[in-house]
């Protein structure tokens, strides 16, 4: 499909820079397939979900990936995206051209990583050498990750580390949060239950690659960067029975969609999976895994823009988001929530 039909206006002023607080305070709308929209509250889903349903969410915790450092007298930046072992990471790196395979880069003075392997998309691989894990030297020389559209308006300061964080984070290894997920509270997880709601984790380390833009013309030339993920056998089968029993499994975040949906079947069974996905979710695509998604207000021309219109279908998601925008929600990941229902 040609790229330019998922472009919309988007104010610069509608990107959200901080989130609401209580987290659960965040605007909803609710899109339905065939009802009108809804302007609603975060704090309304118990009463939009039926007992028996269970929200699906990431359990990745986001680790201060992004890396400040010098070469020489080249400053470097460096966020790091995937994990490839225990000393190294892939990176997206700032000044690159500046690097050759060998060359070491000190991020402040205890702190130092070798420039070890150049890749085809103009990544590199770090290897950080030493006995001490690699998150603990990040928690010492790195910052979270704010996604371009924030921290090219702000710095990142001290409150990012807990407010770019869900309550569900618990593996280290996302270097972007599942920020449909920043909404929720303990008191919003207390509801849902009084409401014969369940839930689940699974685990996707979202990579930076998510913030990437769609420079092709169609979407059949977007390369998508993979992600690593896991759903264990035991959650997997808790969620096929959901299913046979008439529950709907809804997906918090396209995260755990995506995940989701790398696991399931053509019968719309969920399988264990463990590995690398790529998956790239665009109008055409049938559902095997869910049946609903809440996630937050997404970027023109975006991948996950494009997820979303294949879920409800492209013409409802422009007539949503222009909604949205017209009535001041707030976008992307520190912003409101959507709950989208075919």
């Amino acid at each position: 499909m040609r790229v330019d039909l998922f472009d919309f206006d988007l104010p610069p002023e509608a990107i959200a820079l901080r989130p609401a607080r209580p987290r659960d305070a965040a605007r909803m709308l609710h899109v339905a397939g065939g009802a009108p929209l809804a302007d609603l509250g975060v704090r309304d889903l118990p009463s939009l979900l039926r007992a028996g349903d269970v929200l699906v969410f990431n359990d990745t915790r986001v680790i201060p990936a992004q890396l400040e450092g010098q070469r020489g007298e080249a400053r470097i930046g460096a966020t790091l995206h995937k994990r490839i072992d225990l000393r190294r990471w892939q990176a997206f790196v700032r000044n690159g051209k500046r690097l050759r395979e060998g060359d070491t880069i000190a991020f402040g003075a205890q702190v130092t990583a070798m420039a070890e392997a150049r890749h085809a998309d103009g990544s590199w691989t770090l290897f950080f050498p030493g006995e001490e894990p690699v998150e603990v030297l990040l928690e010492r020389a790195g910052r979270m990750p704010l996604p371009p559209y924030i921290a090219g308006k702000r710095p990142t300061d001290a409150q990012d580390r807990s407010d770019y964080q869900t309550m569900f984070a618990d593996k280290d290894g996302a270097v972007a949060a599942p920020t449909a997920a920043l909404h929720f509270t303990p008191e919003l997880m207390a509801a849902l239950a009084q409401a014969g709601i369940g839930h689940e984790t699974l685990t996707l380390h979202v990579g930076a690659g998510t913030f990437l833009p769609v420079k092709a013309d169609d979407t059949l030339d977007h390369q998508m960067h993979a992600e690593w993920g896991t759903i264990d056998a035991e959650t997997a089968a808790r969620l096929n029975a959901v299913r046979a029993a008439g529950g709907r499994i809804i997906a918090v975040g396209t995260t755990s969609l995506r995940l989701l949906e790398s696991a399931a079947d053509e019968s719309r069974t969920i399988n264990p999976f463990t590995g690398d996905t790529s998956i790239f979710i665009t109008p055409g695509y049938t559902f095997k895994a869910i049946d609903g998604l809440m996630t937050n207000f997404h970027l023109p021309k975006s991948t996950l823009f494009m997820l979303v219109s294949a879920l409800m279908g492209l013409e409802t998601m422009q007539g949503a988001y222009a909604h949205a925008i017209a009535n001041g929600y707030r976008f992307y990941s520190y912003g409101d929530s959507s709950l989208l229902l075919p």
